[in-house]
């Protein structure tokens, strides 16, 4: 029991670490190749990819959130712009497809 107890807590420390580490090492790398002034970056969006601002809204903190893809190589990107100007890319991908869906009507689970 006792060995079994020993593997156990090995086994939460390393994911611990683990997640510790990719949380640092995210953030450190965001700041460093994933962030730039928002004209670059969606110069760079369009010039790169053929994406094209899909849609916009606003977050937390007043940060614009926005959905950049490309009709032709389906692929796509969100970025969030911070007040000060800083845009950072937050996630991307391929298959980018827009839908329009209608809301389910009211009592009906989605």
């Amino acid at each position: 029991m006792k060995q079994m107890m020993k593997i156990f807590n090995l086994a939460a420390l390393t994911a611990g670490a683990v997640a510790y580490l990719a949380a640092t090492t995210d953030v450190a790398a965001q700041t460093r190749r994933n962030c730039g002034p928002r004209d670059v970056v969606v110069a760079r969006l369009a010039e790169g990819y053929g994406e094209t601002r899909q849609s916009i809204g606003l977050g937390a903190n007043n940060a614009v959130v926005e959905v950049f893809a490309s009709d032709e190589t389906g692929s796509w990107t969100i970025t969030v712009t911070m007040p000060g100007g800083m845009t950072c890319l937050v996630a991307s991908g391929q298959a980018f497809e827009q839908v329009a869906e209608a809301l389910p009507a009211r009592g009906q689970d989605a």
